[in-house]
């Protein structure tokens, strides 16, 4: 037998279970095995439904079928984004184990896990680990640490496109370095559906960045997807909003022609609302169940078991269900609005059949005609194969000042190896011995500002030169209080009787008063009181409102917005697109001109006695919210009386009492220099960063041992402290991160960056007497914007209708 063929042999057990389920070990699956025993980390990009899961494992189940399996002890850990994803592959790794009785204990572990568990785990840790980045973290700030992970063998990070760009990224990232200490040996594995560079995603996993030692593995092609998309029966598509409500009645007999229906939402208030509506027009009493992560654990898991045993005909959810959980029987998924990018939808349509052979079938409910649009450019997307994704950055301060932390709290430490360390993961190979020592600077005493304060001396150098706990208290607290993800406070809802319905956030609690109702997990609840962080409610007999989350917006792929413009270019593909969204385009096209790939629109006209300017940049709704606020500023300087702007993900409408002539001038590359920067320091959005990173790296406790503070005292603590750290410490390593973080994630200025060398080189500015069809689903947002998609559809239907009427009068000017 030659070496090759060996190196992909599996135990007899294994094949026998294999035959014995009338399946094939697929080539992608064997390559794993193969990439294992040469002793490469691997990247496995296969579409869903291939086996990636099982790939992964594949090695470990090997070596427990093996002639001489492995002693007691961790041998691999499996880190997955969701709770959910872990309970699910729990389900699924224990069936072909316990099938051939192989002597492998697998147990999860996650912030639901009861602390007796975790304590044993500690002690007694079993052969596979299923959890999450931030609880793996955690796990790494305990003594045992070192001597839990000495026997670790493989890590598989399943999913790892959700998350390896972002901040949890970064987290794992820093943990891998240290797991790679602790364990030598341990050999990376990383799996996705939707990976669109590999090269980068390889780079990321490989230690010290040597990409040659990860072997990317790809999977066999599958069945292709069979996506559609919804066109209103006998109404128009509709000009504005986002709910898509109008589909509601097409819907339900959508859910009623197939066996399992999953369908998908962009918010938690859109999944809310529009199960909300499916069971007013659900005269048939079908069981429709919902799912999103402000839901209890317990409503969660019942949702999920349900759904597991196939008892559900659909099932309303958010991206709390987009990753992996394996329901081999939804025959239909549906995405109500807009995907966003191509790779998101991908994911999501991967969700029906969960087999490879059999094609998936989706249906795409645009909520407005861009969005009509948007879907079209992904279907084609999806048809070619094409994934596009977030791309990498330098990894964040806030987060290596919280791990450090852990590494104190795991045991002493020398700066220099652990720096050694941390610049071994590509995302903190940037990382010198300046940046070094401010951070753990920071993290020793707050910083110069705040070094007079005992609280914020977390960590001490002592004459040996190796970094110590102040005290081990501080071991206690980081535990309580770190993690990644920083959400609005939310505040637990809850019947009398103890049982908890999940959470809502404390902006919309605080509006609530006794006797007040309001719709959550399906439920009609009347406010009974409300005490310190909870909201205790009964049934309530009357419809309330629907809270509404501060959720980030999924953001528009630039991939995406550009295959939208190459569609309004298009002028031969226009004959697939329904009677009146092409007669939208043609009309705009007359009266106008659309805009041109590598082109930036600019649109002048007179409307409600005031001026209106219309810029069309497809650069997505945090670039468009900024571009507003520094064009306005800019009006006011040049006397133009800005009055408001509006934003959606392609166009920024801005009026004001004088009409803008040249918006060029408005547009200069300047602006992103001495404006971009006073703008941001003096508005909400530095501070808002800051209390994000100020929790994250640990300046500010969410919680102390029985107790936890509110949202506003959070709020009230990290704005004093920024205060003091503008006045004070300017260049404060978290004032650093804050500004890394208002720059991409929450103004995304990369993109306003090429809008901008868009607009110095091809600028076109048209100046016409009324307002343009394409003008209409951005105007119609005006004085809406701060309402949750979907609470405002039906008065923007009539007001569409009325600035449409004028738009579409096909007279030139």
């Amino acid at each position: 037998m030659s070496k090759a063929m060996d190196t992909t042999r599996l135990p007899q057990v294994i094949e026998d279970w294999f035959a014995g389920r009338g399946w094939r070990v697929r080539r992608h699956q064997r390559d794993m095995l193969a990439a294992s025993r040469a002793g490469l980390h691997a990247l496995l990009v296969a579409d869903t439904g291939a086996g990636k899961t099982l790939a992964g494992f594949l090695p470990t189940l090997a070596d427990f079928a093996g002639d001489a399996p492995p002693e007691d002890g961790l041998h691999t850990l499996y880190v997955s984004p969701l709770k959910a994803l872990a309970h699910d592959v729990q389900r699924n790794l224990l069936t072909p184990v316990e099938d051939m009785g192989l002597p492998i204990r697998v147990e999860t572990r996650s912030g639901d896990t009861p602390s007796d568990r975790k304590a044993r785990q500690r002690a007694k840790p079993p052969h596979v680990l299923l959890t999450t980045p931030e609880s793996l973290s955690l796990l790494l700030s305990y003594p045992e640490a070192a001597t839990v992970f000495a026997s670790l063998k493989r890590v598989v990070i399943d999913e790892v496109h959700a998350f390896a760009t972002g901040k949890r990224g970064d987290l794992l990232a820093l943990s891998l370095a240290r797991l790679q200490a602790l364990a030598p040996a341990m050999r990376r594995v990383a799996l996705s559906a939707t990976v669109a560079d590999p090269e980068a995603f390889r780079a990321w996993l490989a230690p010290w960045g040597d990409i040659d030692s990860v072997a990317l593995v790809e999977g066999e092609a599958g069945a292709p997807a069979e996506v559609e998309i919804l066109v209103p029966e006998g109404e128009r598509v509709p000009w504005g909003g986002h709910a898509a409500a109008w589909a509601v009645p097409q819907l339900y007999q959508a859910i009623k022609a197939n066996r399992t229906t999953l369908i998908f939402t962009n918010t938690r208030f859109l999944a809310e609302y529009i199960f909300q509506l499916l069971w007013d027009v659900n005269e048939d009493k079908l069981p429709i169940g919902i799912h999103h992560g402000s839901l209890s654990k317990e409503a969660r898991r019942k949702v999920e078991g349900a759904m597991a045993r196939g008892e559900l005909r659909a099932l309303v959810a958010t991206a709390s269900l987009d990753l992996g959980v394996d329901w081999g029987d939804i025959d239909m998924v549906v995405q109500m609005g807009a995907p966003k990018g191509s790779s998101r939808l991908l994911q999501r349509i991967g969700r029906a059949n969960h087999r490879l052979d059999a094609p998936s079938r989706a249906l795409l409910v645009p909520g407005n005609r861009f969005e009509f649009l948007e879907a079209l450019a992904a279907k084609d997307a999806v048809d070619e194969g094409r994934r596009d994704g977030e791309d990498f950055r330098p990894g964040a301060l806030d987060v290596l000042a919280q791990h450090v932390m852990g590494c104190a709290c795991a045991g002493p430490f020398e700066e220099a190896a652990l720096l050694a360390e941390v610049r071994s993961s590509h995302a903190y190979a940037w990382v010198d011995e300046a940046a070094w020592a401010r951070v753990l600077e920071f993290v020793a005493t707050g910083g110069y500002a705040l070094r007079a304060y005992d609280r914020f001396k977390r960590i001490v150098r002592g004459r040996d030169g190796v970094w110590r706990l102040t005290h081990p208290e501080h071991a206690a607290r980081h535990r309580l209080n770190a993690g990644i993800i920083v959400d609005s406070e939310m505040l637990e809802v809850r019947f009398r009787n103890g049982r908890a319905l999940g959470k809502v956030e404390e902006n919309f609690g605080a509006s609530l008063r006794p006797g007040d109702t309001f719709r959550f997990a399906g439920m009609d609840l009347e406010v009974e009181s409300l005490r310190d962080l909870e909201i205790v409610v009964r049934a309530a007999k009357s419809a309330g409102q629907i809270p509404s989350y501060m959720g980030a917006r999924l953001p528009l792929t630039t991939h995406l917005a550009d295959r939208v413009q190459a569609l309004l270019a298009d002028r031969t593909g226009w004959a697939r697109l329904p009677d009146d969204v092409r007669e939208w385009l043609e009309v705009q096209d007359w009266r106008s001109r659309l805009p041109a790939p590598g082109e930036l629109l600019v649109e002048s006209f007179p409307h409600g006695g005031r001026a209106y300017t219309v810029y069309y940049t497809f650069e997505g709704w945090n670039a468009n919210q900024s571009l507003g606020m520094l064009i306005t500023r800019r009006m006011e300087d040049a006397g133009l009386g800005p009055l408001g702007f509006v934003a959606n993900d392609y166009a920024l409408a801005v009026w004001g009492l004088k009409p803008v002539e040249d918006p060029a001038a408005m547009l200069s590359p300047a602006i992103l220099t001495h404006e971009f920067v006073e703008w941001v320091q003096n508005s909400y959005l530095l501070r808002r960063a800051f209390r994000e990173v100020a929790v994250i790296g640990g300046l500010v406790e969410r919680q102390h041992p029985g107790k936890r503070k509110s949202g506003r005292q959070v709020t009230f603590s990290t704005d004093l402290i920024y205060d003091v750290l503008r006045k004070y410490e300017p260049d404060h390593v978290l004032i650093e991160a804050a500004w890394a973080d208002a720059r991409t994630r929450m103004t995304d200025v990369g993109r306003l960056a090429d809008l901008l060398d868009r607009a110095a080189g091809q600028l076109v500015h048209v100046e016409l007497d009324r307002v343009t069809p394409l003008a209409v689903p951005v105007l119609v947002m005006i004085g809406r914007e701060t309402l949750p998609a979907g609470a405002a559809d039906d008065e923007l239907l009539v007001e569409a209708e009325s600035l449409a009427a004028a738009a579409m009068r096909p007279t030139r000017g």
